[in-house]
């Protein structure tokens, strides 16, 4: 088997690959040719009462690729105030430091085919979904995006979004100056468009045909009120306010795990279920309205549709220029590894990329 670290991932994977076979996983799934569960997390305090361990993972497979993949996630979470504005932080080990793996196994011999390291990964699935929801629901002329955020994900937002709408300008918010100008210098040079740097949120959202929330603040960062007439928006960290969600008028959800054979009432739209080894009552006061909370659900549930209805039926989405659209992927994360990483494995064996590992290590002539 192979072990697949960032570099090797960075070499041969593209956005245009990553979208294409989550466009392809979604219809498995729509057709009932793969099957996914929603990410599951555990957390156990630690030693710091401001801190908990926490181990998620979210799993999936498809009789088409061929591929299941299961990610797995080791971190100590915890939250910080900077700038007014409140984050989740989290690290293995040390800050700076994180730990996750994705097994990649062949489902026709249960072959242990990989284990690849998630972050580069990471980042290209979550940008291909804000780009499958813009493809389908953004206006076709949509042209100037106002991101907010300027990490990974505001990077991997840049060149999805790029990969399915004729972006010209990227209007790019931060709290920190020198984090949203660096952003602007390297993602105008990679993209070839122009980006700026602008001193507010509000700055941000004008003018926008598309809005991306791309921070991990635990607070809004898109807000009703200054979001344009006829735009799309996508948040995959912060979240929309309450206002905002009041403007949508059309919302597409890329679909949802299905519930466990014989057990209908276990089909959860949540995007991810927590178990945790303590009363909520101990749970520190930072991290107690998270954990109290349903996680989000289906996003403005009256006004959703779903990819599987939209592929048989386009009329469902967008229906005027001036109609404010959503999407969100759903809680079918574990569709997502099966096919980006099954995709990455094969371009990276075929350019003979990654450290060979026995794969006999991994076996064993006990029978559980």
């Amino acid at each position: 088997m192979l072990f697949l670290n960032n570099d090797h991932i960075s070499q041969v994977l593209t956005m245009e690959d990553t979208i294409n076979v989550l466009e392809q996983a979604y219809k498995d799934l729509a057709a009932g040719m793969a099957v996914c569960r929603p990410r599951i997390d555990l957390r156990i305090p630690t030693d710091d009462p401001a801190k908990l361990y926490q181990w998620g993972t979210m799993e999936g497979g498809s009789s088409s690729s061929g591929y299941f993949a299961i990610r797995m996630k080791s971190d100590v979470t915890y939250e910080q105030e900077y700038g007014g504005t409140r984050t989740e932080e989290k690290y293995c080990m040390q800050p700076g430091l994180y730990c996750g793996l994705i097994l990649l196994t062949n489902i026709q011999n249960g072959e242990p085919l990989a284990f690849i390291n998630d972050g580069v990964l990471q980042h290209m699935r979550v940008g291909a979904d804000s780009a499958i929801g813009t493809k389908f629901m953004a206006r076709e002329d949509a042209a100037v995006v106002g991101m907010i955020g300027s990490g990974g994900m505001a990077r991997s937002h840049a060149e999805s979004l790029s990969c399915v709408r004729n972006i010209k300008r990227i209007n790019v918010y931060s709290p920190t100056k020198a984090n949203r100008d660096a952003y602007a210098k390297e993602v105008s040079a990679k993209l070839g468009i122009e980006v700026v740097a602008v001193s507010t949120a509000e700055e941000a959202h004008q003018g926008a045909d598309i809005i991306a929330g791309c921070t991990d603040s635990t607070e809004p960062v898109i807000f009703g009120r200054w979001v344009p007439d006829g735009a799309h928006i996508t948040c995959v960290g912060g979240r929309p306010d309450g206002e905002a969600m009041e403007r949508v008028d059309r919302s597409l959800r890329l679909g949802s795990a299905p519930a466990p054979v014989g057990m209908p009432e276990m089909k959860l739209h949540d995007e991810f279920i927590s178990y945790e080894a303590l009363p909520s009552d101990d749970i520190p006061r930072v991290l107690r309205p998270k954990q109290k909370m349903r996680t989000q659900g289906i996003f403005a549930e009256e006004r959703v549709v779903f990819l599987e209805d939209m592929l048989s039926a386009a009329e469902l989405g967008r229906s005027s220029e001036t109609e404010v659209t959503y999407s969100e992927r759903g809680n079918i994360q574990g569709a997502q590894f099966f096919a980006v990483a099954g995709r990455a494995y094969e371009l990276a064996k075929a350019k003979g990329l990654g450290n060979s590992v026995p794969t006999e290590w991994l076996l064993q002539d006990i029978r559980d």
